[in-house]
């Protein structure tokens, strides 16, 4: 890729923030922008006028529109591999094609929900479900979300092989009344499958006569799944081209549609769908999760931050910091360019975070006066269906747009201890309600703001390879005959622990 592309932007000269309100008074009109029944605010990232022009020209010439077509067309987004990225196409919004197949596959995944509501497995009260990664953070994110008051069935969500997290998702199930969905992509991952056997063991110990009965697959590859045991009609399978992270539109959500019900999960889809055709027609300035990429690459290339924290003001959205960790670093952590060529510049920030207002009596102590700088992106929303006084909910969106305020402005003190230096960037996100449509709308956002991102920095979102050579080096280390050449350090671990 051409770094001379960057050259305007790398010699922008970033202003204080008080400095940029200062100078324009419209700038927080200027720099917020709504969408999908959310709210977004970017006025407290240090992003002026003449820097979003220079990012416009960015975009352009790294052929952003160019890239964002073939995101909905079925084009190859994901060079390193050859193939298309199928997410869009489960809402609707991708090739023909592409949505025929897709729309197919959720006919099928609502065909099973139809016939376990209707009674085709007896009497069903929970859901097992297992994955790891994608196959697990998604679904595990919207259920604990949505179905807080309304979810129709105990689903747990198990993905870590610790033999004590498996203990802990089966703990108070019925065997007898509890379906085991089995998620994995290739139906070959061994954390899934290691837990899949643990699952029909715990059928089998338990009396069920077929456990496999009770096992129902969620692959693109059916066929490993129907030779590792599953009958074919109990197996909903899912497009190549959909990544594991992005896959809670597929019927890899089938415990979400089966949570929360299949409206609910079509209104999911359609929130994200609105977000795509926002994405695919708004241009520059006017593209929230361009904007959004903006003020992300402003943070990392001109501020030099490594991190961005991600804090949920409100208890419902626990999950989506480590949602996005997931998203977020294994679709932007690279070192390449899709040329294959040094990056030369830093690409994803340690996505991390938490809850406020808890995180407020933990980590903000470095946020307001740490030596390292850290963005900070705000979420919250207006609305609350706790059966609490106003006061609560109040106090909760008081504090989230407090926080923001402070690490912005600061305070001056002759007390060292007690001085805070401000200028601290962060942005804010404010839905309107907390509903299937704003939260698909939510996750969609980022979604294709990590590929705005990927497209400003020359990079491939949609691979993930650094995460199989630890995977082939768990394997390669179970054998003995391999272990000669792990370092002296792995080998004496391994020995201590008696393997």
């Amino acid at each position: 890729m051409d770094n001379g592309d960057w050259g305007p932007i790398d010699g922008h000269e970033v202003e204080p923030l008080d400095v940029l309100f200062a100078k324009d008074p419209g700038r927080t009109e200027r720099l917020s922008l709504g969408l999908g029944g959310i709210w977004f605010d970017w006025s407290k990232l240090p992003l002026d006028e003449i820097l979003v022009g220079k990012f416009e020209a960015l975009a352009e010439a790294r052929g952003f529109a160019a890239t964002r077509e073939a995101l909905f067309t079925g084009g190859i987004v994901n060079p390193s591999e050859g193939r298309p990225a199928g997410h869009v196409a489960e809402r609707g919004s991708g090739s023909a094609e592409a949505n025929a197949a897709a729309a197919a596959t959720h006919v099928r995944m609502r065909a099973l929900v139809d016939a376990i509501e209707a009674g085709a497995f007896g009497d069903v009260t929970g859901v097992l479900h297992i994955g790891i990664g994608g196959s697990a953070l998604g679904p595990d994110l919207v259920i604990d979300a949505l179905g807080r008051e309304g979810s129709r069935y105990d689903v747990r969500i198990l993905s870590n092989i610790d033999g004590q997290a498996f203990e802990d998702a089966v703990a108070g199930l019925d065997p007898h009344t509890t379906l085991v969905a089995a998620v994995s992509k290739t139906f070959t991952t061994i954390e899934t499958l290691t837990n899949v056997s643990a699952a029909l063991g715990w059928l089998s110990d338990a009396g069920v006569e077929d456990p496999f009965g009770r096992l129902i697959a969620i692959t693109a590859a059916p066929e490993a799944a129907v030779e590792f045991g599953v009958d074919s009609t109990r197996v909903l399978p899912f497009a190549e081209a959909v990544g594991g992270r992005y896959s809670l539109w597929s019927t890899v959500g089938f415990s979400i549609a089966l949570a929360l019900g299949w409206p609910a999960f079509e209104e999911l889809l359609e929130g994200a769908s609105e977000v795509d055709r926002h994405f695919r027609f708004a241009d520059g300035r006017a593209n929230v999760p361009l904007m959004a990429a903006f003020g992300d690459l402003t943070i990392t290339q001109l501020l030099g931050c490594e991190t961005r924290a991600v804090f949920a003001y409100d208890e419902r959205l626990r999950l989506l910091p480590s949602y996005l960790q997931q998203l977020e670093m294994e679709s932007n952590g690279k070192l390449v360019t899709t040329d294959g060529e040094p990056v030369g510049r830093r690409t994803a920030p340690v996505t991390w975070g938490g809850v406020g207002t808890d995180a407020q009596h933990a980590v903000f102590q470095l946020l307001h006066q740490g030596s390292v700088v850290s963005p900070v992106e705000f979420v919250a929303v207006i609305e609350h269906e706790d059966g609490q006084d106003d006061t609560h909910h109040r106090q909760l969106l008081l504090n989230a747009f407090a926080q923001g305020a402070a690490l912005m402005t600061g305070r001056t003190s002759d007390d060292g201890a007690r001085a805070y230096p401000g200028n601290r960037p962060s942005a804010t996100i404010l839905l309107d309600r907390l509903d299937p449509r704003t939260l698909g709308a939510l996750l969609a956002f980022y979604e294709h703001r990590v590929l705005a991102n990927a497209v400003l920095l020359g990079i491939n979102p949609f691979d993930q390879f650094g995460v199989e050579l630890g995977k082939e080096m768990a394997r390669a280390i179970d054998d003995p005959a391999e272990r000669d050449r792990f370092d002296p350090s792995t080998r004496a671990l391994i020995e201590r622990a008696g393997l």
